[in-house]
C-alpha cells in the first residue's frame, strides 16, 4: 500500500474545536490514515491512500466542515494536442501528480486548467507531468498567475499558438510541393492513360521516384503522427487520432514498398500515403487557425488596456507606464483617452464609452463620486480619477478571467462526447480489422450484397474475383485504410468546447458573464425566473415621498414634497406632547442615521433636504427584515414595519388607514413609534427600471414562470408586480433575508428549475441554492461571488439575453454533435463496404473537424438582442 502526505493551509479556524471538526471530517474519509490540523498555525497534514481517496475529496471534506483549504490555480497552454483523447490523457497525468485537486484540459483552447495544493506541488511539477504524458506545455518564465490574464502569460500562450500555426503552414506547403508530382502522375494515368510520363522519369524507374518522394513525406509530415502514436500506445496505453492517421498512411506506404520489392503483388499506393498526410496536415493547419480566431475577442479586450497613465503628484502631471500606478493615485484622463485603471471620479464630468465592457452602446455620464472602469474611453470632458483597482484586480481582467474559467468548465453534454471518444479509436481499429478480414475471406458474398445496394461502385471495381482490378488482399488493405481514416474523433472532441468558447465570449461582449459552460447549459433549462425587487426590478434609489403625523389614528398632516395636509395642526402622539410632521421626520431620520439600508438613507436625505437637524442616535439596533430600534434625545424610537411594532408591544392600528393608502400607491411605508406609541408614518418610493416590464413580458412569452421575492410589504410588492407584469399570486412579500433561500427551495421543491436574480448581500444564499443564480453587476461583491451569471449592467433585459445566449450556444453544440456523429455514422459504413478511397477518407476527415470549428466561428456574429436561429444571423 502506497500512502501520500498532503500539507495544507486552512483559512477560517478560530479555536481548537475548528481543527477538531476538520479532523473529524477527514477521518471519515475512506483511505485517510491520519489527519492533524493546527488552528494556531492554520496548517494541517493528511496521510492518505491515493487508491482510496483523492485530494479533491480531502478538500471537499474540509469545505464541508465550513473552512477553506488554500489552493492555487494555473492555466497552462499545451501546443500539440490532436484530439479529445489527448486531453483525457493529459487530465489523467495531471491528476496523478500528488497535490493536484482538479484538472480540466480543453482541446478547443489547447489549455490545461489545474487547481492544486501549493504545499505539495508547483508549476514545474505540472510541466513535467504534461511532458511525461508526451505533450508540450508552454513554460512560463515569470511567476504569473498562469491564467492567461496577465500580459506575460497571455503573450507566451499567443507566441506558442502562432508558432504552431506557422509550423503547420510550413509542413502543409512542404507536403503540397512534394505532392504535386503525384497529382501530375495521377492525372496522366487517369486522363491520358500514362502516355506522357510513362514508367520512367529522367531515366529513373518511376516506382523509385515515387518511393523517394513518399519517404520524404513520411519522414517529415508523418514523423509527428508516428511519435505521438508511440507515446499514446506504449507510454499511455491509449489510442488517439494520431494512431488512426499513422495506421492509414503507413498501411498504404508499407504495402507499396512491399510491391516494389516484389514481396506481394498489386499496385502502388504511394500517392495515397502522401495525400493522406498532406490533407491531414492541411486540416490541422486550418484547425489551428480556427482555434486562434475563436479566442480573438478575449485577446482584443486585453489589447484595449491602456499602456500609460497621466499621474498627478503635488499638482504636477507626468506620464508613467500603467504598471507603476498604485491604488490611491490621482490620474488625469483627457477627452479621447482610455481610462487606465478602475477608479472613482474625484473631479470633472464627462461621458464614458463602456461598450467594450458592458456592451452598452450609449456613453454613460460620469461625475464626482462615480466609478469608472479601466480600458473604457473618456468621450469629452476632463476627469480626475483616483485609482481603486490595478493590475489583475481591474474589472477587465476579472472579466477575462471569468470567461476563460467558463471556457474550461464544459457542459454536461460534453461528458457524452468524452465517453464516446474514449472508446471510439479502439472500436474504429477493431471495425477496420474486422471488415478487412471479412473482405479477404468472403469477397464474393460481400460484393454481391454491396452490388444490391443503391450505392456507387466498389473502389477499383472491387476484388479481381468479382471482376475488379485489384487482388483480394489489396482490396482488404484499401478497406482497412479507409475505415481507419474516416473515423477520426476530432470533430466530436471539438463540437462542445468550440461552441462553448464562442458562447461565453458572446455573453461577455454583451455584459453577461457565465462562470462556466455547465452554467450555460443550466441557464437554457430554467423554467422559473425569480426576481428580487429592490435594485433588480427597481432602481433601488429610494426617495422620501410622504410624512404623516398621527393623532389617535387620524391623519393630521400629510406631505408629498414637504407640503402639510389640509387639516394642518400637530398631532399628539405621546401624552402631553404634540409631534408635527417635522418632529416625526426628525426623530425617524435621527434613528435611521445609523442604518445603511436604502429605505433609511432616503429618510435621512429627505430630512436634510428639508433643513431639519438630523442628529446621531444615543443607541442603535438594526432588526433584520423589520426596521431599526434607537434612542434619540433620550426617547425610544422605532422605525419599521408592523412586525417591528408588534414585537415591541406597540399597536400599529392607528396608522393602518394611512399605511393602506400609501402601500396601494406602491410606496414603502414605515411606521414611526415614539416612547411606545405610534407617532406617524414616513414613506419612500422606488422607481421601476425602464426595461423591467419588457423583460418580464419577454420571459413570459418564452412560457417561463416569473415570480418576485421581496422583504417589502405585500401591497407595495403587488403594486410593483402590477407595473412590471408579474401575476399577483407569484409575489412573495415580507420575506426575511434568511428566508429567501428557503423561498427559492420551496419554488424548486416540485422539480422546477429556478433562476434567481438579485443584487444584495441578503440575496447571496438564494443565488447559491437556485439552479442558476444571477447577480446584477451593480450589486455587491458577495452577491456576484455567489452567482453563476453576472450581469454587468443594471438592465433586467440582460436576463433574457443570458437565456438567449445559452439557448444559442446549446443549439450550436447540438448542431456540431449532430454533424460529428452523423458524419461518422454515415461514412464508416461506406468505408467498411469498400465504397471509399483512402485519400477521400482522409479529405473527409480533415473537412469534418474544420467544418465544426467553422460552424462555431459563424456563431460569433450572433447578437442576443433576438432569439438564435440557425441562419437568422446571416441575414
Amino acid at each position: 500500500m502506497t500512502t501520500r502526505t498532503a500539507h495544507l493551509d486552512v483559512r477560517g479556524m478560530s479555536c481548537a474545536n475548528c481543527s477538531q471538526s476538520i479532523e473529524g471530517n477527514l477521518d471519515d474519509l475512506s483511505g485517510v490514515r491520519r489527519a492533524d490540523v493546527n488552528f494556531a498555525t492554520d496548517e494541517g497534514s493528511v496521510e492518505y491512500d491515493p487508491a482510496e481517496t483523492s485530494m479533491a475529496e480531502i478538500f471537499a471534506a474540509i469545505e464541508d466542515a465550513g473552512y477553506e483549504p488554500i489552493a492555487d490555480e494555473v492555466t497552462i497552454a499545451v501546443t500539440d494536442m490532436s484530439c479529445a483523447n489527448c486531453a483525457e490523457t493529459i487530465t489523467a497525468a495531471l491528476l496523478d501528480v500528488p497535490g493536484v485537486v482538479d484538472a480540466d484540459v480543453n482541446y478547443a483552447t489547447d489549455e490545461a486548467t489545474v487547481r492544486f495544493n501549493p504545499g505539495d506541488v508547483d508549476r514545474p511539477d505540472l510541466y513535467e507531468a504534461i511532458e511525461g504524458a508526451g505533450y508540450s506545455p508552454v513554460r512560463e518564465d515569470s511567476g504569473g498567475s498562469g491564467d492567461g490574464t496577465d500580459g506575460g502569460d497571455e503573450s507566451a500562450a499567443d507566441v506558442a499558438r502562432q508558432a504552431e500555426i506557422r509550423r503547420q503552414r510550413r509542413l502543409t506547403l512542404f507536403g503540397a510541393a512534394l505532392a504535386v508530382p503525384f497529382v501530375v502522375l495521377m492525372a496522366d494515368r487517369l486522363l491520358l492513360g500514362g502516355s506522357v510520363v510513362g514508367e520512367s522519369l529522367l531515366g529513373l524507374d518511376l516506382a523509385w521516384v515515387e518511393l523517394a518522394l513518399a519517404t520524404v513525406v513520411q519522414a517529415v509530415l508523418g514523423k509527428p503522427f508516428y511519435e505521438n502514436s508511440y507515446t499514446a500506445l506504449v507510454k499511455n496505453r491509449t489510442a488517439n487520432m494520431d494512431v488512426l492517421i499513422a495506421l492509414g498512411s503507413s498501411t498504404a506506404y508499407v504495402y507499396s514498398v512491399a510491391v516494389i520489392f516484389s514481396l506481394i503483388a498489386g499496385g502502388r499506393y504511394f500517392d495515397t500515403a502522401v495525400f493522406i498526410l498532406v490533407f491531414i496536415t492541411l486540416g490541422n493547419y486550418l484547425e489551428a487557425r480556427s482555434k486562434g480566431q475563436a479566442g480573438d475577442a478575449i485577446r482584443k479586450l486585453l489589447e484595449m488596456e491602456a499602456d500609460t497613465a497621466t499621474l498627478i503628484e503635488d499638482g504636477e502631471e507626468r506620464e508613467v507606464p500603467v504598471e507603476e500606478v498604485a491604488v490611491g493615485d490621482r490620474l488625469k484622463v483627457r477627452p479621447g483617452e482610455q481610462i487606465p485603471v478602475d477608479g472613482v471620479v474625484r473631479a470633472g464630468q464627462s461621458a464614458v464609452d463602456e461598450s467594450m465592457v458592458t456592451g452598452e452602446s450609449v456613453p454613460v455620464e460620469k461625475g464626482e463620486g462615480d466609478e469608472v472602469i479601466g480600458a473604457t474611453v473618456n468621450e469629452n470632458g476632463v476627469l480626475e480619477v483616483e485609482a481603486t483597482g490595478i493590475g489583475e484586480d481591474t474589472a477587465l481582467q476579472q472579466i477575462v478571467r471569468t470567461v476563460k474559467e467558463a471556457q474550461s468548465r464544459q457542459p454536461e453534454i460534453q461528458n457524452l462526447a468524452d465517453r464516446i471518444s474514449a472508446y471510439f479509436v479502439p472500436a474504429v481499429i477493431a471495425n477496420a480489422l474486422f471488415w478487412g478480414a471479412v473482405w479477404f475471406l468472403f469477397p464474393d458474398l460481400l460484393a454481391g450484397i454491396v452490388d444490391a445496394l443503391p450505392t456507387w461502385g466498389l473502389v477499383a471495381g472491387g476484388p479481381a474475383v468479382v471482376g475488379g482490378t485489384v487482388s483480394v488482399f489489396e482490396f482488404a488493405v484499401i478497406v482497412f485504410a479507409s475505415a481507419v481514416l474516416i473515423a477520426c474523433p476530432c470533430a466530436l472532441g471539438l463540437a462542445t468546447p468550440a461552441a462553448t468558447m464562442v458562447g461565453t465570449t458572446i455573453g461577455a461582449q454583451n455584459g453577461v458573464l457565465f462562470t462556466g459552460g455547465d452554467v450555460l447549459e443550466r441557464t437554457r433549462d430554467v423554467d422559473t425566473v425569480v426576481f428580487d425587487k429592490t435594485g433588480t426590478l427597481t432602481t433601488g434609489e429610494m426617495e422620501l415621498t410622504d410624512v404623516v403625523a398621527l393623532d389617535g389614528g387620524s391623519v393630521t398632516a400629510a406631505t408629498d414634497g414637504g407640503e402639510p395636509a389640509a387639516d394642518g395642526g400637530a398631532a399628539t402622539a405621546v401624552e402631553g406632547e404634540s409631534l408635527d410632521e417635522d418632529a416625526v421626520l426628525r426623530l425617524a431620520a435621527s434613528a435611521e442615521s445609523g442604518s445603511e439600508h436604502p429605505l433609511g438613507q432616503a429618510v435621512v436625505d429627505g430630512a436634510e433636504e428639508r433643513g431639519l437637524d438630523v442628529g446621531s442616535p444615543d443607541s442603535f439596533e438594526n432588526v433584520p427584515g423589520q426596521g431599526v430600534r434607537a434612542t434619540v434625545d433620550g426617547r425610544e424610537v422605532l422605525v419599521g414595519n408592523r412586525r417591528l411594532l408588534e414585537s415591541n408591544d406597540v399597536d400599529p392600528a392607528p396608522a393602518e388607514e394611512t399605511m393602506d393608502r400609501l402601500e396601494r400607491e406602491g410606496k414603502t411605508a414605515m411606521l414611526v413609534a415614539v416612547d411606545g406609541r405610534v407617532a406617524g408614518v414616513v414613506a419612500d418610493a422606488d422607481t421601476v427600471k425602464d426595461s423591467a416590464a419588457d423583460a418580464v413580458a419577454a420571459l413570459r412569452e418564452r412560457d417561463l414562470s416569473v415570480e418576485m421575492i421581496t422583504g417589502d410589504n405585500e401591497r407595495t410588492a403587488r403594486a410593483v408586480a402590477e407595473q412590471v407584469g408579474i401575476d399577483p399570486e407569484n409575489v412573495r412579500a415580507e420575506v426575511l433575508p434568511e428566508d429567501k433561500a428557503d423561498a427559492v427551495e420551496a419554488i424548486q421543491a416540485d422539480g422546477s428549475r429556478a433562476m434567481m436574480v438579485g443584487d444584495g448581500v441578503n440575496d447571496a444564499p438564494a443565488l447559491a441554492v437556485a439552479s442558476v443564480g444571477v447577480a446584477i453587476g451593480s450589486g455587491t461583491d458577495v452577491a456576484i461571488e455567489a452567482a453563476d451569471v453576472t450581469l454587468m449592467r443594471d438592465d433586467p433585459m440582460d436576463v433574457v439575453r443570458a437565456i438567449r445566449v445559452s439557448e444559442g450556444t446549446l443549439a450550436k453544440i447540438r448542431q456540431n454533435l449532430f454533424w460529428a456523429l452523423g458524419y461518422n455514422t454515415a461514412m464508416i459504413p461506406l468505408a467498411s463496404l469498400g465504397l471509399l478511397q483512402p485519400v477521400l477518407a482522409a479529405v473527409a476527415m480533415a473537412i469534418s473537424s474544420v467544418s465544426v470549428l467553422t460552424n462555431s466561428l459563424l456563431f460569433r456574429r450572433y447578437s442576443p438582442d433576438e432569439d438564435y436561429r440557425l441562419l437568422g444571423f446571416l441575414r
